[in-house]
């Protein structure tokens, strides 16, 4: 049975919005009339149970939709699962190797250790009786010793002065002037040079 409605009434029957509407009337899927400046539409009852069933229709491939997402999603959630259970397990695996990787270098290092102690007490053995040698040959002397040395040569206090104070402007090794002490070290050597 066919029945007269406006525009909007027309889109809510059909379901479709007032441009649709319009459209269809335009390319004359729809009959239409103008009364009293403006437009009417004939819909049948046939059209509306045809919404009915579009909208069952609609909501039918929406919920397949919905069903294919939500197997999809499933599907991604359980990979990820998977993803982090094997990322989980590396992560283990390398830090057991990081772990044993770390023992092997501490163990190599403290080897190296024994042979570099090994090497400096052999090396100390062979060079500190030199080096004990060597120091009570340069064993220091003090002024007072310096000075009789070079009175028992006929030298005065003041000739004494001069030669520690020319010698050590001259940086003769022998004598050593320490500026924050303000000491003089004198090596115990040969002066019959300054004699």
């Amino acid at each position: 049975m066919e029945r007269l409605v406006t525009t909007a009434q027309a889109a809510e029957i059909l379901g479709i919005s007032l441009q649709g509407v319009h459209y269809r009337i335009k390319s004359k899927q729809l009959k239409s009339i103008k009364q009293s400046g403006k437009t009417f539409v004939y819909v049948t009852d046939d059209m509306q149970s045809k919404k009915v069933e579009d909208v069952i229709e609609t909501l039918e491939h929406k919920n397949e939709e919905i069903q294919t997402i939500v197997s999809l999603k499933d599907e991604q959630i359980s990979l990820l699962k998977k993803s982090i259970k094997w990322l989980r397990i590396q992560h283990k695996d390398e830090i057991t190797r990081l772990e044993d990787s770390q023992k092997r270098v501490t163990k190599v290092f403290k080897s190296e250790i024994k042979l570099l102690q090994g090497a400096f007490n052999e090396m100390r053995s062979i060079y500190k009786p030199q080096l004990e040698n060597r120091q009570t040959k340069h064993k220091y002397i003090s002024i007072e010793d310096f000075s009789l040395y070079m009175k028992t040569h006929n030298k005065t206090n003041k000739e004494i002065k001069i030669i520690i104070l020319k010698a050590i402007q001259d940086k003769d090794r022998r004598f050593v002037f320490n500026k924050s002490t303000r000491k003089v070290l004198i090596l115990n050597e040969d002066y019959s040079d300054l004699i």
